[in-house]
């Protein structure tokens, strides 16, 4: 059998252009995704049909009113808290679950609040502890 050669020699011997034979360690260039994926197609099925709370189109309007009227686009609103586009778009269609983080950024933001009882109420913006 043929001697067994440094990470080095093979290296060497692979610029040259020689045929290099390495073993193969097993299942190392497989694909593991294919699990990945169907954990996601099963979670999505388990999503449809829990109906998470999502945003309600009354937080989307406020949220696209306090941006518009800060004349803020979807984009700007969305860089400004470090968020994607996207996101922007999707709590204002109601279509976001909605993430108190996301959420309490998007309200200092735009000054308005989108949690509790006084939704659409501007945001008392008590001193800041910094």
């Amino acid at each position: 059998s043929a001697p067994s050669l440094s990470p080095q020699a093979i290296l060497a011997a692979q610029r040259r252009g020689e045929d290099v034979e390495t073993s193969k360690k097993w299942a190392a260039g497989q694909n593991k995704q294919h699990f990945i994926t169907k954990n996601t197609a099963k979670l999505d099925r388990e999503t449809e049909e829990l109906h998470h709370d999502r945003v309600s189109l009354e937080v989307g309007k406020v949220i696209q009113q306090g941006r518009q009227s800060k004349g803020l686009t979807q984009k700007d609103l969305a860089t400004k808290i470090n968020e994607k586009p996207q996101v922007i778009a999707d709590y204002e269609s109601g279509r976001a679950i909605p993430n108190n983080q996301v959420m309490g950024k998007i309200e200092r933001a735009i000054g308005l609040k989108l949690r509790g009882k006084d939704i659409g109420k501007p945001l008392e913006t008590g001193p800041k502890g910094k």
